[in-house]
């Protein structure tokens, strides 16, 4: 179910195929991901579609053809017909991703109707949050290569070329694949800090929630686990003692008082590592007989020695090992935060991105005005856009929310 999912990862990470688990919704293990494709995003705020200036594509003469057709005007970008026509084909196919064969044809007819009705207002606001960013100069390079890294790892790919290659062999163009890429993370770094960082929940509002859901953490015995692996796979047995010195050093840092989610961003390579090595929470029969044997004797923050996989050389940590039976408030207190930090989050999203339209020139085709959920004013004939609005409305500042409440 995608709303407006505004933190989420654009290629949600994956633990290895190593552990052969069966995995939980989320985070989604197991094979490397399809390649996403890129200068559409789909519909959810969380991605924002880059789109380079360009001259009107409309011209007033009636010997020109019109090459495009631009439906949306975003202060200086547009959104053309194709773009919203690409949004419509990715909703119809996450949708049907989504149900995977379990939902009736009218509850698939259903889900579609919403995801495509809102297609056009994502793509506005996704160009404004992208505008947003670049107005606070933010900078995601570092971020687009690591995150270009990760999924060559997903994907079991030797280099970057092999990765280009491999996003080209879909049809898929290379950069725009990775300003796909560049304008999320923008996206979701506008939205931690525009948003994000007001949204205060104290401990006890979790204890409240607690006290009102218990029944929803009556749960059977499980292990939450992070991962540090450090790949063997195609490597030569001379290279394998050098493997397993990075593993136990690994280990040893963490031992020594490190942080391990710290240790697996560096060290780890595994898909995981951007997640702190986390790969989710399992039930006994979910995880390989070698790992579960191991895990579920262990206790919270307990680590394992380094253990050799098929895949590579293996160190976990029990982040919690819950009990059968409903499960104490200090073992869910995270998660319950977690929970209604998102549930704030949206509206407050959603609210953001509101005032950003007011405060932006944006101006919608006739016919596609309830689509875009609304606009400054209609499209009559593009023609170049007015700077001096643009200018003025550029000096409003953002001040949206109060200064953060700490926390209870």
């Amino acid at each position: 179910m995608r709303n407006i999912a505004l933190i989420a990862a654009l290629l949600a990470a994956v633990p290895l195929a190593a552990q052969d688990p069966k995995q939980e919704p989320a985070p989604a293990p197991g094979q490397a991901p399809t390649l996403e494709k890129p200068g559409t995003a789909p519909a959810t705020e969380e991605k924002a579609a880059e789109k380079p200036k360009r001259a009107p594509v409309k011209a007033n003469s009636e010997s020109s053809k019109t090459v495009e057709e631009i439906i949306a005007r975003v202060n200086n970008e547009i959104i053309t017909r194709s773009e919203y026509d690409k949004a419509l084909a990715t909703a119809e196919e996450e949708v049907r991703q989504d149900c995977q064969g379990k939902c009736t044809p009218d509850q698939l007819q259903a889900a579609l109707a919403e995801r495509q009705k809102t297609a056009l207002r994502d793509l506005i606001d996704q160009s404004l949050l992208a505008q947003r960013g670049k107005d606070m100069g933010i900078s995601v390079e570092t971020d687009v290569v690591k995150q270009l890294d990760m999924i060559r790892q997903q994907n079991k790919l030797g280099s970057m070329d092999e990765l280009e290659k491999a996003v080209s062999s879909q049809g898929l163009n290379w950069e725009d694949f990775k300003s796909n890429i560049r304008n999320h993370i923008l996206t979701q770094k506008v939205i931690s800090q525009e948003v994000g960082s007001h949204v205060s929940i104290g401990e006890s509002d979790a204890q409240k929630y607690y006290d009102e859901h218990k029944a929803e953490f009556v749960r059977p015995e499980q292990v939450a686990l992070r991962e540090i692996i450090v790949n063997t796979e195609g490597k030569k047995e001379a290279d394998l003692p050098d493997l397993r010195k990075k593993a136990e050093t690994a280990l040893k840092r963490v031992k020594d008082g490190e942080d391990f989610a710290g240790i697996a961003k560096r060290l780890s390579d595994g898909s995981t590592k951007e997640q702190g090595g986390y790969i989710g929470t399992f039930k006994r029969g979910e995880l390989a007989k070698q790992l579960e044997d191991v895990v579920f004797k262990m206790k919270r923050n307990e680590l394992t020695d380094v253990l050799e996989t098929k895949q590579g050389f293996l160190v976990m940590q029990v982040i919690e090992h819950y009990d059968e039976g409903e499960q104490s408030f200090d073992k869910v207190k995270n998660e319950i935060m977690d929970r209604l930090y998102n549930e704030k989050l949206e509206p407050a999203a959603r609210e953001y991105l509101k005032t950003l339209r007011e405060q932006s020139y944006v101006v919608i085709k006739p016919g596609f005005a309830e689509l875009a959920g609304g606009g400054n004013s209609e499209i009559q004939e593009v023609s170049a856009t007015p700077e001096a609005s643009k200018q003025k409305k550029a000096r409003k500042k953002y001040i949206l929310f109060g200064k953060k409440k700490n926390s209870a």
